[in-house]
C-alpha cells in the first residue's frame, strides 16, 4: 500500500485550514448513549465546533434535553416520519454547512482531544477526502474491549503509522480495505464537497461507509491517517450492525456489494482491488466468528457458514 510520511501531531503544517468543524449525530436508540455522546463533544478542549443532532426516534424528553443544554453551539431537530439509517445519515450531510464534518454514532464517544487533533490533520494536510484517527473499541459499559475482528484487521490490514501521520490512496488502498476495512466509520472527518457529491448508497443499510469510501479512493481522493488516539467506538450486541450480521442479513448485503464493486473496478483497471472484492476475506472469517451466538437459529448458521465457505449468499 503507497504511502506518504507527513508532519506528525503538532508539527508545522501551514495556516489553518479548518475553521469550525461540523459534528453531525443522526440519532436512534439508547436516550442515555446519546446524551453521553454530545456530553463528549461539549468536553472538547477545542472549541471550533458545530453539533447538529437529527433524530431520527420519538423517545420522550429529548428535545426538552436539548432546550435545556442552552449552547448555541448545539442544534437539534427531530424528523417528522422516520427516515431510517441511510435516509438520515443523508439528511445529515445535506445539512453540513463547514467544509469538512464527522458523523458521530449516537453510542459512540468522543475523546476530549478529537476536535484539535482532527484540526490539526486537516491543516497540515489539506488535500485529503477522509481522516481516520486512533480509535479505542470499547464495549457496553465503556469499558476497554477488543474482539477476533478488530484484532486481525488491526494486524493484518491497517497500516503501522510509527507515530506519524500516514496519506494513502489509490489502488493498493482500495484493495487493503475491501481484504478488511480497519477503519471506523463514526469517527472519520469528511471533506464535504466530495461527500455531498456522491452521498450514500440508498439500497445499503450497513456498508454503506465502505460503498462511498471505495467510490472515493476510485476518484482519486486520499486518505490520512491520524496516529494520535481521539475517538473511542462502542461495539455491543444491540448495535444494527450486530443484529443483521448474527442474523445473516448483513452478509447478503455484502455479497451484493462486493460483487457490484468488484465488476466497477475491473472496468476502472484495478484489477488487485477487484481480486480482494471478490474474495472479502475478513468479512468471511468475521461470519465463522458469529456462529456461536447463532447456534440456536439453524437458518442463521446455514447463512453465515455458506457465506463464510463460499462467500456467497
Amino acid at each position: 500500500m503507497t504511502a506518504v510520511r507527513n508532519p506528525g501531531p503538532g508539527e508545522a503544517g501551514g495556516t489553518d485550514r479548518l475553521g469550525t468543524l461540523d459534528i453531525m449525530l443522526p440519532h436512534y436508540g439508547d436516550t442515555g448513549l446519546m446524551q453521553a455522546a454530545v456530553r463528549s463533544v461539549l468536553e472538547q478542549t477545542d472549541e471550533n465546533w458545530r453539533l447538529t443532532v437529527v433524530d431520527d426516534g420519538k423517545e420522550e424528553g429529548v428535545p426538552e434535553w436539548f432546550a435545556s443544554l442552552g449552547d448555541s453551539r448545539v442544534r437539534y431537530q427531530r424528523n417528522e416520519t422516520n427516515l431510517g439509517i441511510t435516509g438520515n445519515f443523508a439528511k445529515c450531510v445535506d445539512l453540513v454547512e463547514s467544509t469538512h464534518f464527522s458523523m458521530l454514532g449516537s453510542d459512540d464517544l468522543l475523546l476530549p482531544n478529537y476536535v484539535a487533533t482532527m484540526r490539526a490533520a486537516v491543516t497540515a494536510l489539506p488535500d485529503a477526502a477522509i481522516y481516520q484517527p486512533g480509535v479505542q473499541v470499547i464495549d457496553e459499559h465503556g469499558n476497554p474491549s477488543t474482539s477476533l475482528g478488530d484484532e486481525v484487521k488491526k494486524r493484518l490490514y491497517a497500516p503501522k503509522t510509527g507515530g506519524r501521520r500516514l496519506v494513502l490512496s489509490g489502488e493498493p488502498l482500495a484493495a487493503n480495505l475491501l481484504g478488511g476495512n480497519w477503519l471506523y466509520f463514526p469517527s472519520i472527518v469528511w471533506r464535504a464537497d466530495v461527500v455531498k457529491e456522491i452521498g450514500f448508497r440508498k439500497d445499503l443499510s450497513v456498508i454503506q461507509d465502505l460503498a462511498l469510501i471505495i467510490e472515493l479512493i476510485r476518484r482519486g481522493e486520499k486518505l490520512v491517517v491520524e496516529p494520535v488516539t481521539a475517538f473511542r467506538y462502542r461495539r455491543h450486541s444491540g448495535s444494527l450492525s450486530s443484529s443483521e450480521a448474527v442474523s445473516g442479513a448483513r452478509f447478503g448485503e455484502a455479497v451484493r456489494f462486493f460483487q457490484e464493486v468488484a465488476a466497477e473496478l475491473d472496468g476502472h483497471g484495478w484489477p488487485k482491488a477487484a481480486r480482494a472484492a471478490r474474495l472479502h476475506l475478513s468479512m468471511r472469517l468475521h461470519a465463522l466468528t458469529l456462529l456461536p451466538g447463532a447456534l440456536r437459529r439453524p437458518d442463521a448458521v446455514r447463512t453465515l457458514l455458506r457465506y463464510a465457505l463460499t462467500g456467497s449468499r
